[in-house]
């Protein structure tokens, strides 16, 4: 497993408590593939309570409320804030079974993007600017 999301799940684990998270309660399982095997990890929260492990049962209940299962070198981007998990979800490389308002919640987990360098477009324009003459 990679560095970026060992130290994203390390970091939950050392976290302990999210405020933001005050209203959630469920468990989500990690299935992060690579060469393939998969690892799995467990995040239970129990309103804003995190608990993080690794494993065939890594929670109480050996049935998560929700599983989001990825490619490992996609889960780096999105542990390190390059690819947001919801777009990832949206164009299918992320696979979410059960309960998707989990992944939703879990939004405020992942880091921010990082900034954007000064005169960097956020999109480039299509020919013309974009504009239509009618």
């Amino acid at each position: 497993m990679s560095d970026a999301t060992v130290a994203f799940f390390e970091e939950l684990r050392a976290r302990g408590h999210e405020p933001r998270l005050r209203n959630v309660t469920g468990t989500v399982r990690f299935d992060i593939t690579e060469d393939g095997s998969t690892k799995l990890w467990w995040l239970a929260i129990d309103k804003g309570d995190l608990r993080v492990s690794t494993g065939e049962a890594g929670t109480d209940s050996t049935d998560p409320d929700c599983v989001i299962k990825t490619r490992r070198s996609l889960f780096d981007e999105i542990a390190t804030g390059q690819v947001n998990a919801l777009a990832a979800m949206l164009r299918g490389d992320v696979i979410v079974t059960g309960d998707p308002e989990l992944l939703v919640a879990c939004q405020p987990l992942f880091p921010p993007p990082p900034p954007r360098r000064r005169g960097q477009a956020n999109r480039p324009r299509p020919e013309g600017g974009g504009s239509r003459e009618r």
